[in-house]
């Protein structure tokens, strides 16, 4: 029988409105048989992702997804298996969560400035995580009667360009690449059908990219074709992923997006290439 899995899907440690256990439950009614935790700029929710898929058989691939920069765009780095513990990886994380704090409290002084009376501790109640980011800004929008949904506080507020837009701190797609393989772990870059051009791949690849994320819920079939096309003649990895960020967007994506198993185990393979080598006695 064909194993499918799911690679790229948040929880309530970022984006997300599922915790891993929610989570974890909603893929084993898919049928999946393998799931990565890639909340953004944390590993926070892994421990009990991993002790949820553990009770359900289901194989987990700890992630994280890290905003970086590349030629002038911003573009996101999905980490897979890297070492949770390793402490250049966990000093970087915790610099990105305080800066996505300060993020927030940037953003209200502006929406604050717009009259639009909301606070910083609201934010920070409804996120309730290390990494909180705009997503938790427009839930305490709509839940304080300001904005009806969520789209609208974007609209209106959130986006770039609009009246309470902060820019995000961006690494270079170097140095994320960097960072991944110091842990021990396999970068891709999510997600490229959403960039405004391809031309951020070619340098990220020279820099050390592991692989592209073709399958994803905004690539339809020809754009998946051109990046799996673009993955075979670089020789790099493909994954694929629903992106689920649980009940934003009405029905949860997970399980919309199942690549087969294979991929998982060509990742794994690269991961376990990055492993050092068990060093070995000296002969007397």
């Amino acid at each position: 029988m064909s194993a499918f899995a799911d690679l790229h899907l948040h929880t309530q440690f970022s984006d997300g409105t599922f915790s891993p256990e929610e989570l974890v439950s909603h893929a084993r009614s898919c049928g999946l048989a393998a799931i990565a935790l890639t909340d953004h700029d944390t590993m926070e929710g892994c421990v009990r992702m991993a002790l949820a898929c553990r009770e359900a058989a289901i194989e987990f691939i700890p992630g994280s997804e890290l905003t970086a920069e590349q030629g002038g765009e911003e573009i996101h780095i999905l980490g897979y298996l890297m070492d949770a513990e390793n402490p250049k990886l966990l000093t970087e994380l915790a610099k990105f969560q305080t800066i996505r704090q300060n993020r927030i409290h940037e953003i209200v002084q502006k929406l604050n400035a717009k009259k639009v009376p909301i606070t910083a501790e609201a934010v920070m109640a409804i996120a309730n995580c290390r990494a909180p980011g705009r997503p938790h800004v427009a839930r305490a929008l709509v839940k304080a009667g300001h904005c009806a949904t969520m789209d609208e506080a974007f609209e209106r507020f959130l986006k770039k360009h609009r009246p309470a837009w902060v820019p995000k701190f961006k690494m270079s797609a170097e140095e994320a690449i960097a960072l991944i393989h110091q842990a021990g772990g396999v970068a891709i870059l999510a997600h490229p059908g959403l960039y405004r051009s391809d031309d951020v791949i070619p340098p990220a690849i020279e820099a050390g990219l592991d692989g592209i994320e073709c399958f994803h819920s905004k690539h339809p079939p020809g754009m998946t074709e051109h990046y799996l096309q673009m993955a075979t003649e670089n020789g790099v990895l493909v994954t694929g992923g629903s992106d689920c960020h649980g009940n934003t967007k009405g029905r949860p994506l997970i399980g919309t997006v199942r690549i087969d198993y294979e991929f998982v185990e060509r990742l794994k393979a690269r991961a376990d290439e990055r492993k050092p080598l068990p060093v070995r006695p000296v002969e007397p």
